[in-house]
């Protein structure tokens, strides 16, 4: 049994930062890849990004030069800093992590509101 869980989300103004934190538990070892997706209310669940364990990266375009990820893989945890947050960043993000499965935690709501 793998468990995933977030946290770190909340309300920030716009320009404000945040950081989410994501830590896999259970019955794994390697975790080839792990990241983050996002979903607005009356979207489609996107990519925010990823990262392998070997440390390569993928962002999406909208986030690129804002938002890093990090992971540390001794914990299973991955992380999310989040900067100059605007108003269309507001959603629920997820953490996945990817091994010959693909598991999702709870999600955690973030939104970007003055």
């Amino acid at each position: 049994q793998v468990q995933v869980v977030e946290s770190g989300g909340g309300l920030v103004q716009p320009g404000g930062s945040l950081r989410l934190s994501c830590a896999a538990s259970g019955s794994i070892f390697v975790i080839p890849i792990m990241g983050w997706y996002r979903q607005a209310p009356g979207k489609q669940r996107e990519l925010v990004a990823i990262m392998t364990n070997g440390g390569t990266t993928d962002y999406a375009v909208s986030v690129k030069g804002r938002f890093t990820i990090s992971r540390d893989n001794a914990k299973k945890t991955v992380y999310l800093q989040m900067n100059s947050l605007k108003p269309e960043d507001t959603a629920v993000y997820y953490c996945n992590v990817r091994t010959i499965q693909q598991y999702w935690g709870q999600g955690t709501q973030v939104t970007v509101s003055s």
